[in-house]
């Protein structure tokens, strides 16, 4: 599976990160097919840079970007209303609701 995400450049503490398109199997900064952009979250506010028209072919192809990726694309204007991709893949579950009933623990003296 080919996926969107991003490759983390720049030095120690002070992060910038590339906006590639890569196998799903190869390493976090490791192969890539190409990249579509820069991304830099310590600026105020993010610079985002991308190509546009190389994020919609690959997109159409069937590349899978990462959460943070879809959020910076859905922000760009690149994607609508596409919901970003999970990490887990359980199912969401109603939490239960919790009892507002006190419970009191008794214990037994012995003499």
């Amino acid at each position: 599976m080919v996926k969107i995400r991003l490759r983390r450049v720049g030095a120690k503490n002070r992060p910038i990160y590339r906006i590639v398109v890569a196998d799903s199997r190869s390493p976090r900064d490791g192969a890539f097919i190409e990249v579509i952009g820069h991304y830099n979250p310590l600026t105020d506010p993010e610079t985002f840079t991308v190509d546009m028209e190389r994020a919609q072919k690959w997109l159409k192809q069937g590349a899978q970007p990462t959460q943070t990726v879809a959020r910076l694309l859905s922000k760009s204007g690149t994607i609508e209303g596409q919901k970003p991709e999970t990490g887990s893949k359980k199912s969401a579950k109603p939490k239960k609701a919790k009892s507002t009933t006190k419970t009191k623990s008794i214990t037994k003296e012995t003499s």
